[in-house]
């Protein structure tokens, strides 16, 4: 009897801890060997840990079988909802879409191909609970090819940190545990399902990584390449201006155009001087079409400036969104509302 009384309590203070809903994504792209037991694994986790949850994954136009298998799982289970796009859009909008559809205080996601154990995802949800907006994965015994797969992410990664300024080990980890609130502030496009850690960073999140399994692929074959490399450069820089000058573009693109444009007066006046003054022809002059140049793309840079705090400006007014992100609010006042209730 004491025994199954202390089983009820171990349930009752497992589930005081993880009482929020959790919405666990996961994108789907010709995983059709892996889904099932997935799909199994995972939510035998879940209710291990008496969790309220639903599983959501996104059908992002495989072509092995997915989506049927993904709709018949969907129809035979009440914690599985299958979304299914219409063509192959990619990971960063497959993500997106489960986002959006998602309907937990808590959003966890991880890959389709089992490499990702499910066994993590309590873990990950117990270092959110200390106060964290975001908690991420790092595969620490990364179980990939050394040559494609491991060296580029490793400069990947480091390369990321210096230009945004968020020291992760790992990136390219899908196995992350986020609030939904923060979800909600993140507009996701391109490749920049990758840059969500440095994404909620320029949101203000608080943010911490945790050592997670990770397993050779057994079924089918990676989508991951060098040929992404150059789309991750670009996005890259993307979230290096979005962090810098999002809400001020003018410093950026002015400061530039202000260099530009001072030294094009300074070759123009130079040239000046030796045509005015020394007499000496300056048609022939290299420096005449440098002097040029440098006045027109300071000109051209300072417009574009301007033009992009105009849509800044655009972008934040028309969705009613502030330039700023409030964590908590806490005053003498808040305190006695809360003892006048008492």
């Amino acid at each position: 009897m004491e025994q199954l009384e202390l089983s009820h309590t171990k349930i009752e203070q497992n589930y005081r801890i993880f009482s929020d809903k959790i919405s666990i994504v996961i994108p789907i792209f010709n995983e059709v060997d892996s889904l099932s037991e997935l799909i199994n694994r995972t939510a035998n986790i879940l209710q291990e840990n008496y969790l309220d949850y639903e599983i959501i994954c996104v059908d992002d136009g495989s072509e092995d079988g997915s989506t049927n298998l993904l709709c018949q799982l969907a129809r035979s289970r009440t914690d599985l909802k299958a979304v299914i796009l219409r063509r192959n859009y990619g990971q960063t909008s497959a993500m997106s879409a489960g986002f959006n559809y998602a309907q937990g205080q808590i959003i966890v996601t991880l890959d389709g191909d089992l490499q990702n154990d499910p066994k993590d995802i309590p873990r990950l949800l117990s270092k959110l609970k200390e106060g964290y907006d975001l908690v991420s994965g790092w595969r620490k015994n990364r179980q990939d090819d050394r040559i494609t797969r491991l060296i580029p992410s490793q400069i990947a990664n480091w390369t990321i940190g210096k230009v945004t300024g968020v020291k992760l080990h790992d990136y390219g980890c899908s196995l992350k545990a986020y609030r939904s609130e923060l979800i909600a502030d993140l507009n996701l496009y391109g490749e920049l399902h990758r840059f969500l850690p440095a994404l909620a960073y320029i949101e203000g999140a608080k943010i911490t990584e945790i050592p997670v399994n990770h397993y050779a692929r057994i079924h089918g074959k990676s989508k991951y390449g060098l040929g992404r490399t150059f789309r991750v450069l670009m996005d890259l820089l993307t979230v290096f201006f979005m962090k810098k000058f999002l809400t001020r573009p003018m410093h950026g693109f002015g400061f530039l155009g202000l260099i530009s444009m001072v030294l094009g007066v300074a070759c123009g006046s130079y040239l000046t001087f030796l045509k005015l003054v020394v007499g000496q022809s300056i048609g022939h002059r290299p420096l005449l079409i440098l002097a040029v140049l440098l006045l027109l793309t300071g000109v051209q840079l300072f417009s574009f400036g301007l033009l992009a705090e105009l849509g800044m400006r655009t972008y934040h007014e028309s969705q009613k969104r502030p330039i700023y992100r409030v964590r908590d609010v806490i005053s003498s006042a808040s305190e006695s509302t809360l003892l006048s209730n008492r």
